[in-house]
Parts: structure tokens; sequence; C-alpha cells
């Protein structure tokens, strides 16, 4: 029953935070939050640095007389919408600007921790019923890594897999960012869509990565791991691997619906010669389950010949079955640890591979961080130096392959990585150089 007059002054003297919840009461006070003299007021202070507040009057003058124009000419909500639109903007440019400078041991941005704590970003996923219904599930654990982050979500209560439709992985950020205090886990947010995978049918659909006595694990592409529990048929986790590559464009810059989409490579005019071929690439590998690492290597001056195209892929051999010299022992026993409120397991035979593969100017190529499993393959080591059973580990996506063998050593109980070769697709080559290969 208030006057709309005295809550437009009540209002005059929130902040912008406050001002977008308390339009979210009802629809009387949704409008009145859109007044644009209010925000025209917020718009214009946020214009000014703070030391020139005290300027002469002829200037604050000149701004009323500019805002009295400015509010008959526009709709409601307009200056609402343009003050979301400068914070929004100013805030990924400062964001942005932290990440440019790149560490030379991996060729990724080495302020990507530092970048997300200023933005105050974090992770959602929704899960989608049939029905409709959707449940938002936050609180993950992290777990950070030389060129990637891991993302681990449990808790009681998810929905039955049997009506799941859809898992959403989100960055969330705080739409009106401050500086001087930490965000408000419950003020108005901006959520990024990073990837969208289908749950119906999961256990046929997915590839099935492992087991242990508890959960059953299901990696689908892009980089998630979705472990099942094996008498329930439920979910018990979700875990999902993000590269640190265009890990804050996708968390941040795109919209609640639409992906975030890099913009295409500019090459360099002596990289379009299809004769040429590839030419020194570098390559930086991880291998880890979550919580602990198993091989981190780094290799230089890769390069393919016109004569290792073949079947629409360059091949790219990193470390070769004949070369020991490149052999890297495998530390630890592989597998992905997992966790939820009450238990906790390993399942082995399996890890998270992340790769970056940079071109020859050290641009990010090729990165990708995800769930993979070794298998036992039929044929023998054909080295004197190794006499054990081989076992392999492959990963493939629209932008490549990669093959990897080791060795079981029984003697020393430890795995040695002999043979590691990149196929990388002749369409993914094509789309960055501008060529045809």
């Amino acid at each position: 029953s208030m006057p709309s007059e005295i809550l437009l002054k009540i209002f005059s003297y929130l902040d912008a935070v406050s001002l977008l919840s308390v339009g979210c009461v009802n629809k009387r006070f949704c409008e009145l939050a859109n007044d644009n003299g209010i925000w025209l007021k917020l718009y214009s202070s946020s214009l000014q640095p703070k030391w020139t507040i005290w300027k002469m009057k002829s200037k604050q003058t000149e701004t009323v007389s500019l805002g009295c124009a400015a509010l008959h000419d526009k709709k409601p909500g307009y200056w609402k919408k343009e003050y979301i639109f400068k914070q929004t903007s100013a805030f990924k440019t400062r964001v942005m600007r932290l990440v440019k400078l790149l560490d030379p041991y991996t060729g990724l941005p080495c302020k990507n921790k530092e970048a997300m704590k200023v933005s105050g970003l974090s992770w959602v996923i929704v899960l989608k019923e049939k029905n409709g219904k959707e449940h938002i599930i936050e609180k993950p654990n992290l777990s950070f890594k030389d060129t990637s982050v891991t993302i681990l979500w449990y808790g009681t209560g998810w929905p039955c897999l049997d009506i799941l439709l859809t898992l959403k992985l989100f960055g969330v950020t705080p739409l009106l960012p401050d500086q001087s205090r930490p965000p408000n886990k419950n003020g108005p947010r901006r959520f990024s869509l990073i990837a969208e995978y289908h749950l119906a049918n999961l256990t046929e659909s997915s590839v099935a990565v492992g087991a242990d006595e508890l959960v059953q694990l299901f990696s689908l592409s892009p980089g998630l791991l979705v472990g099942i529990w094996k008498e329930k048929n439920e979910i018990a986790f979700v875990m999902a691997s993000l590269h640190y590559n265009q890990l804050l464009e996708r968390s941040i810059l795109g919209s609640a619906t639409v992906q975030y989409t890099p913009p295409p490579n500019k090459p360099l005019l002596d990289d379009i010669d299809p004769e040429y071929g590839l030419h020194d690439y570098s390559l930086h590998l991880d291998l880890h389950g979550r919580s602990c690492m198993y091989l981190c290597g780094s290799f230089k001056g890769l390069f393919c010949r016109k004569g290792d195209i073949e079947n629409g892929y360059l091949r790219l051999t990193v470390v070769s079955l004949k070369d020991n010299r490149k052999h890297l022992p495998i530390i630890g026993t592989l597998g992905i640890c997992w966790e939820t409120d009450v238990f906790k397991g390993n399942v082995k035979d399996c890890f998270v591979m992340d790769l970056t593969l940079l071109d020859e100017t050290g641009k990010p190529f090729w990165c990708f961080s995800a769930p993979v499993y070794m298998e036992l393959s039929s044929k023998a080591s054909g080295l004197y130096d190794y006499m054990g059973h081989i076992y392999t580990a492959d990963y493939v996506d629209s932008e490549g392959k990669v093959s990897v063998e080791f060795v079981w050593l029984e003697e020393t109980k430890e795995y040695i990585t002999i043979s590691l070769v990149l196929y990388v697709s002749t369409k993914k080559v094509n789309s960055w150089y501008g060529t045809n290969y």
C-alpha cells in the first residue's frame, strides 16, 4: 500500500545488486526497480573515477540535464541494461588481461588461478528430467593441475538416472562483481554454458571406463565422467575435466544457452604450403588420477612430413618404440580416485589425460582433458629391454586421436611408456591454416 514515490525514494539508496534482488519480490517491485532515473544515476556515477567526484558543479548540472533527456527518450529498464552491460564488459576485460602472460613450460596462461579467484568463477551442473524439471548441483571439489582443473560433484538426493534427460555444465560468475568484497552466493549470477550431455541410455551411449566394487565409470565427450552405483543404478558422482586453454572464455564469455566459440586462427604466411607439412610443434602431456600425478612430460620439435598423411590424419610420432631414450616411467598405480559423503574408491587401469599441443608459433593448437582407460594388447614387447605385457590407451575426438602404449615390468612393478603417437585431423589442420592438406 506504500505510494510508488516513497518506494522509488527508498530504492534510490540501494546498490545495483540489492536493486536487482528487490526486483524479484513481485511484479510491482520489478517495475519500480527498473526505473530509469535510479539506474541512470548508477550508470553516471560509474563513468567517473572517485577522484573526480569533487570537481565543478557545472559538470553535475550538465549530467542532470542530459539525464532528463535520456529518461524521457528511453523505455523502462534501458539504463539498467546499459549499466549491467558496461559493468560486465569491464569485468571480462579485467579478467582476460590477467591471462595474457604465458607459462613457457606449458604455453598456457600462468595466472589462471588468480583470474578465477578475481572473477568469482565457480561451476555447476544442471540435471534436467524428462518432464522438464531441473536440479542445480553446486559445491564441487576442485583439483588443480599444470594444465587443467578437475571438478567433482557428489551428494545425496540426486534424481534417478532413468528419469534424467540431459546434464549441462555451466560456468557461473556474479552478474555485478565487486572487487572490494567476496561474491554474494545469493546475489544475481550469470551462467555460461560450457557443454551439454545427453543422459538417456547412458550405459549404452557412453564409453565404459572401468569399475570397482561400488561404482562403474562412464565417459562422455568432452571430458565428463559419470559414476553410477552398481546396485542402485543411480548417479554417485560427476567429475568434469576442464583444460585451461580457453577455460575462462568458455566459463565467462558464453551465454546460458549458447557456448562460446573462439575466433579463427590467423596463420603465418610460411605455414600455408601443404608440401612443407607441420614442423616445430610442442607437446605437454599430463596423466593423473584427479588427486595424484602419474606422468608429466614435454616434447619439442615434433613434425609431420607429407608422407605421414593418410586416412584423413597427420601423424606426429612423439615417443617411438625403438628410441628408448624417450621412454617414460609411470609413477604409482594408474587409477582414478573418487569420493562421496561416505565412500571413497579408486578405479584402476584408467586415468585423466591432459594434452596440450602447441603449433610452431606457440599457440595452443589442440588441447583437451579427458578420462582414458587402458586395456591389454594382444601383442608382446619386441624389445629385449622390456619383457612384459603391452597395454594400450586410446583417445578420439573430432580433432584427432591419441595412441599410447605401455609395457608392464613385473620385476619393478611399474609401467613404461614406450609409444605415443598423435593423429591430427586434416579438417582441423585445414581450418587452422586455411589450406588444403
